[in-house]
């Protein structure tokens, strides 16, 4: 920063003001050359005459192409090209700039109308393979189980690719002080897990830089940095270096990182939506090189945790927002049904608090106050209210440090310290209050964030702190803070209150009509199945009638077929909240026709779910068909067979197939009864698909369309082995060291991971026989995971072993069902790869005896 210092008046917040992307200095690891849209030298960095052997006075105002090899500009011009499309950085790697320069890396990118090329010389230290090398860091980090685990193992990766001495995931509150979350780092380096962070030790001006730029990286603070020259273009503007690679470090920060005992840093940004969420912050005791390409493959791991990151938040907040959804549905349906529905809103307490969070409630409607909870008092309460009559009318207010705006509150704040208030109607003003009381909690500060900044040794200039010990402080005066589903729920709760009052009269009237007409309905959907399930009993009992010997016989194949029948009916009546297999819902409708001749119904197609709205719908359907078939179609008499055909096509819709074959000969219907309109109409009305049947002397064919928002497509289940497993108990435990022999080193340490996380205390890992066998000795497995093929050799031996030993085992194969596995471990399970924890846990806990027949 630059500029007159007043004593007494300064502070860390001066540093929001420091034009940290205009400093006209870059770090001496490379350099940089600024050239106009026609390729004229406009900037150049003073060292430029130790890389391309051309002072600054000599190059500054000429054509590039004087120094730089055509070849080396053409690909420049590419990567520049891409760089406008995309407003981002782009690299070339090992570019020979000219003769006399080593081969470099090298970054372009736009700085307005100024094209900005940086260069660095080629270390060659990038992975070899980039991609497996992301892959497996991003597998890994997939594979975690919990937000705390996720953070945790990405800083793992991202340390373990870089190298440098501790890698921290470092996230931003919304006043952007931030916080550690988590942490690897080397043995004795200390640690600043759990640590906050003031918003000023990285400004305001870092943070928009981040969001920007991914990737900041400092190779050594120490470093003399090297100025651009000129520090002015002709317009009298300095180079703006926000996306620069080498852009120098503001002394303050050097001051910063140098009191933290830090000599390189890299700074990799994690974003949310496009906004800065946290950082991987990485320092490193000593100084630390990385080359363009390490950095490049640091950014992209950086970029897919994002990713990652907002998808696990994404199906956090999905699942809290469908629990407040259904609260919400609950609420409307109370209020719907009431007559005076605001009158009765203090008798949904319970409900509301179940929407959004709190302490304590208060409902006021038409000057009646009702308190429920931990709240102040009624004279408390209403000097509230009348606080918030100076608020918004038509917008959902929230604070959680009341007493910072109606000083009365700063005494109950043991009760209530933070409220979100919710407005009825204009007039009169009628609340919904959710209180929330006092959260005291203690933060730990990396030193003491008020603590004043001092005048450094070269005159009036801000000086960072030096101490990094953890401070901690006890913060009062302030509740657990609203959050933003707190104040969506808010908001949709207002809205819907407010279609209330609007449209009281309205809508009760229309819910009785609608009401009435499907009480109406559902006795006559009720009545017509009653006489079809009754019709089909007698015809059941009179079909079991020839296929029986002996009265025995003849009671169980009725009670199968019965049986078979209800749990038909259980399946289209059952209050299934979540998608449901539908090839499940067509077996268990036509099992009650099918009994043991199951080769007269023919299902082909993918595994596919039904939306709830969609199956419901559609077993009705299915329902219908299978009476019908059954009455008059093909399942009537014993020589013919029903194949129902299901395919999902280009825009995601479900297409069925329904012909019935080798029936009696079939004609129309002469009337359109209920279950005709049911199959004719049931999908046009309610789910805008699409019906058509059609009466061919040869069988009945139905075809229908039901639109792709219903329909997902399920991944087959693998089968487990050769033999179909029970299920695991749900307190599945290994609970002792396990054998596993697994010649590929990848595949080894994922299972390990999936090994411990079922609770084995250890798993000791070969790669070949004589080491399994040594270690079998030395360390008896409580049950052994064998890969049968481990290229030269098989783990047969190890198996024989493991037998006579009396441990069980299991073999592990990627062979499928081809595997040379011989006759006499036939009964050992199989593990075919790719397998994952699920199937883990299936084939040992069948062979360790933890595990359950599924009901």
């Amino acid at each position: 920063m630059s500029g007159p210092v007043s004593r007494g008046s300064v502070d860390l917040t001066d540093c929001d003001r420091e034009p940290i992307h205009q400093l006209g200095l870059i770090q001496p690891t490379g350099f940089l050359i600024a050239v106009t849209a026609d390729w004229i030298v406009l900037h150049v960095s003073a060292n430029i005459g130790r890389w391309l052997g051309v002072e600054p006075d000599d190059l500054l105002g000429h054509p590039l192409a004087r120094v730089i090899s055509g070849e080396a500009l053409h690909t420049i011009r590419g990567r520049l090209q891409v760089a406008h499309i995309n407003g981002s950085v782009e690299r070339a790697f090992g570019l020979r700039l000219s003769d006399i320069t080593p081969v470099c890396d090298v970054a372009v990118h736009l700085s307005g109308s100024t094209i900005v090329i940086e260069a660095e010389p080629s270390e060659g230290d990038g992975p070899q393979d980039t991609g497996s090398l992301l892959r497996s860091m991003i597998a890994r980090v997939q594979n975690t189980r919990g937000f705390d685990a996720f953070c945790r193992e990405a800083a793992r990766q991202m340390r373990a690719l870089t190298g440098f001495d501790r890698v921290m995931v470092y996230r931003f509150a919304s006043d952007g002080a931030g916080e550690v979350i988590a942490e690897s780092a080397v043995h004795g380096i200390g640690s600043f897990l759990g640590q906050h962070y003031p918003a000023s030790d990285i400004p305001q001006q870092a943070r928009r830089l981040y969001e920007r730029s991914w990737l900041r990286c400092i190779t050594d603070v120490n470093a003399q940095p090297v100025p651009v020259v000129p520090a002015l273009d002709p317009l009298r503007q300095p180079l703006d270096l926000s996306l620069s690679l080498l852009r120098s470090v503001s002394s303050i920060h050097v001051e910063y990182l140098r009191n933290m005992g830090v000599s390189a840093s890299l700074s990799v940004s994690i974003l949310r939506h496009g906004k800065l969420w946290g950082l991987f912050a990485c320092h490193h005791r000593h100084a630390r090189s990385l080359s363009f390409e390490r950095r490049t493959t640091a950014e992209l791991f950086g970029q897919m945790v994002s990713l990652l990151l907002e998808g696990r938040e994404r199906e956090q907040e999905s699942q809290q927002e469908a629990q407040a959804r259904r609260a919400h549905v609950r609420i409307m349906s109370m209020l719907a049904d009431s007559e005076s529905p605001l009158e009765n809103l203090l008798t949904f307490g319970a409900e509301l608090r179940t929407l959004i969070d709190c302490d304590g409630f208060a409902c006021c409607i038409d000057d009646q106050l009702h308190l429920e909870g931990e709240t102040p008092t009624r004279e408390e309460t209403q000097a509230v209210m009348r606080f918030l009559h100076r608020t918004p009318p038509s917008k959902v207010y929230r604070t959680d440090e009341l007493g910072a705006v109606h000083p009365p509150a700063r005494d109950f704040t043991e009760r209530a310290c933070g409220l979100l208030a919710i407005p009825v109607s204009r007039t009169p003003r009628d609340y919904l209050v959710f209180f929330r009381k006092e959260l005291v909690r203690t933060v730990t500060w990396g030193g003491d964030p008020t603590k004043p900044a001092q005048y450094g040794p070269n005159g009036p200039r801000l000086t960072p702190r030096k101490s990094f010990e953890a401070w901690k402080e006890t913060v009062r005066g302030r509740s657990k803070p609203w959050s933003e589903l707190d104040e969506r729920n808010a908001e949709s709760l207002r809205v819907t209150l407010l279609e209330v009052v609007l449209r009281l009269a309205d809508v009760a009237g229309r819910t009785r009509k609608e009401a009435t007409e499907r009480q109406e309905l559902l006795i006559a959907e009720l009545n017509h199945r009653v006489r079809n399930i009754l019709s089909l009993v007698r015809a059941l009992v009179r079909q079991s009638e020839s296929g029986a010997e002996t009265v025995q016989q003849f009671a169980s194949i009725v009670a199968g077929r019965i049986e078979a029948l209800a749990r038909a009916h259980d399946q289209i009546t059952a209050d299934n909240w979540g998608p449901a297999s539908l090839r499940v819902l067509i077996l268990a409708e036509i099992g009650a026709y099918l009994s043991p001749k199951s080769e007269r119904v023919r299902l082909t197609g993918p595994e596919v779910m039904l939306a709830p709205q969609a199956f419901s719908v559609f077993a009705l359907v299915v329902h219908e068909l299978t009476t019908n078939s059954a009455k008059y179609g093909a399942l009537s008499d014993s020589g013919g067979w029903v194949e129902i055909d299901w395919s999902i096509d280009e825009g995601g819709r479900l297409l069925i197939d329904w012909q019935e074959n080798g029936g009696p000969p079939v004609r129309a219907p002469t009337r359109s009864g209920f279950g005709t309109t049911v199959i004719e109409r049931s999908l046009p009305h309610d789910l805008q698909g699409e019906a058509e049947v059609s009466y061919a002397l040869s069988g009945l064919r139905a075809r229908f369309m039901i639109p792709a928002r219903f329909v997902t497509i399920a991944s087959s289940l693998p089968s487990g082995g050769r033999r179909s497993l029970p299920m695991p108990d749900a307190d599945f435990s290994i609970g002792g060291p396990v054998l596993l022999l697994e010649d590929n080193m990848i595949i080894a340490m994922a299972t390990e991971d999936v090994l411990l996380s079922f609770d084995a205390s250890r798993v000791n890992t070969a790669s070949g026989v004589r080491h399994a066998l040594r270690l079998i000795e030395e360390d008896p497995p409580v049950v052994g995971v064998l890969d049968v093929n481990l290229g030269n050799e098989t783990s047969l031996a190890v198996a024989e072993r493991l037998r006579e030993l009396g441990i069980p085992f299991v073999f592990a194969t990627g062979y499928g069902e081809s595997a040379a596995v011989p006759e006499r471990f036939s009964t050992v399970p199989v593990l075919k790869k790719p397998y994952g924890s699920d199937q883990v846990a299936q084939v040992l806990a069948s062979v360790m005896g933890q595990a359950s027949i599924a009901s």
